[in-house]
C-alpha cells in the first residue's frame, strides 16, 4: 500500500495531485499527516502544500471540468467525509487522463458519488439559511448557533452579507468550534474557548447575554406560538418532517 500524508487542506490535496503525476506515484490511501497510518504500508510520503503546484492543477481542471463539477468537487471537500481525498483523487485523476473529462459519465461511480455528495452538503446548506436564528446580543451583535452536518458555513455567507448587511452578526458553527463574524465590512473567522462553546450548544443564549429589546420579543413570540396553537391539530411527525429535530434547540418557540 502506497500513502500520501498531507496538511488537510484542498490546497494540500491538490499538491498531491501534482506530486502523484510529477513522480508516477499513485496513492491508495491519502491521509492527514497527524492521522493513524495503517499497519502495512508499502512506501509513505509527505506532501508539502505548494500554492503554485496547486493552481496548475485546478487550471487544468478548469479546462476540462464547467463550473458545476468544480463546485461539486469544493462542496464534497466540505462533506470531511472519510472518504473524501481518495475519492477527489480519482475524480481528478480520471478527468486528467481522460481526454474531454468525465463530467457526463453518470456510469462511473466516483461521478454518481461526487454528485450524492454535492447534493447532500447543498440541502444542508440550503436548510441552514432557512432555519438559522439569530439572537441580539447586549452589545449590539446579531448571533447565531448552528450545527450544520457538514462544514457549509462558507457556502451560507454570500447569502447573508447580502441579507443583513447593515448589521454586524456571527454565525457559530458549535461542532466544529469556529464561526464567521461580520462587522459590516468584511468576513472574519473566529473560534471560542472550550468553556464559552458548551454553553453556547444550548441554542439559546442566557438571558443576560442578549439584549433587552432581544428577551422581550423573544416572550412575546413565545405567547404569540402558543397563543396560536391549536392541540388538536398538533402532528409532530409533519412537523420533524418540514422542521428537523436538530434545528429545533434554536428555536425560541420551542424553548
Amino acid at each position: 500500500m502506497i500513502i500520501f500524508t498531507y496538511d488537510k487542506t484542498f490546497d494540500g490535496l491538490l499538491s498531491c495531485v501534482f506530486f502523484a503525476y510529477e513522480q508516477k506515484i499513485f496513492p491508495d490511501s491519502i491521509l492527514a499527516e497527524d492521522g493513524q497510518k495503517p499497519l502495512f504500508v508499502d512506501a509513505s510520503y509527505h506532501v508539502v502544500t505548494e500554492k503554485e503546484k496547486a493552481v496548475r492543477v485546478w487550471k487544468s481542471l478548469e479546462k476540462k471540468l464547467s463550473r458545476f463539477a468544480r463546485n461539486m468537487m469544493l462542496s464534497v471537500w466540505l462533506s470531511e467525509l472519510p472518504e473524501t481525498e481518495m475519492l477527489l483523487f480519482r475524480y481528478i485523476r480520471k478527468n486528467t487522463d481522460h481526454r474531454k473529462g468525465i463530467e457526463m459519465n453518470f456510469g462511473d461511480d466516483d461521478v454518481l458519488r461526487i454528485k450524492d455528495i454535492a447534493l447532500k452538503v447543498g440541502t444542508d446548506a440550503r436548510k441552514l439559511i432557512q432555519f438559522v436564528r439569530f439572537q441580539e446580543t447586549a452589545d449590539g451583535i446579531y448571533f447565531a448557533p448552528v450545527t450544520p452536518s457538514y462544514n457549509v458555513l462558507s457556502l451560507i455567507v454570500p447569502h447573508f452579507k447580502a441579507r443583513y448587511a447593515d448589521q454586524p452578526w456571527i454565525i457559530y458553527d458549535t461542532r466544529r468550534n469556529t464561526g464567521l463574524y461580520y462587522d459590516r465590512r468584511s468576513v472574519t473567522e473566529i473560534s471560542f474557548s472550550p468553556q464559552t462553546l458548551s454553553e453556547l450548544r444550548l441554542g439559546i443564549l442566557d438571558k443576560e447575554k442578549v439584549s433587552e429589546e432581544e428577551a422581550l420579543f423573544q416572550q412575546l413570540w413565545k405567547e404569540y406560538f402558543r397563543s396560536i396553537t391549536i392541540k388538536e391539530r398538533l402532528n409532530p411527525k409533519v412537523q420533524r418532517a418540514h422542521m428537523p429535530r436538530r434545528y429545533w434547540k434554536y428555536l425560541t418557540e420551542l424553548q
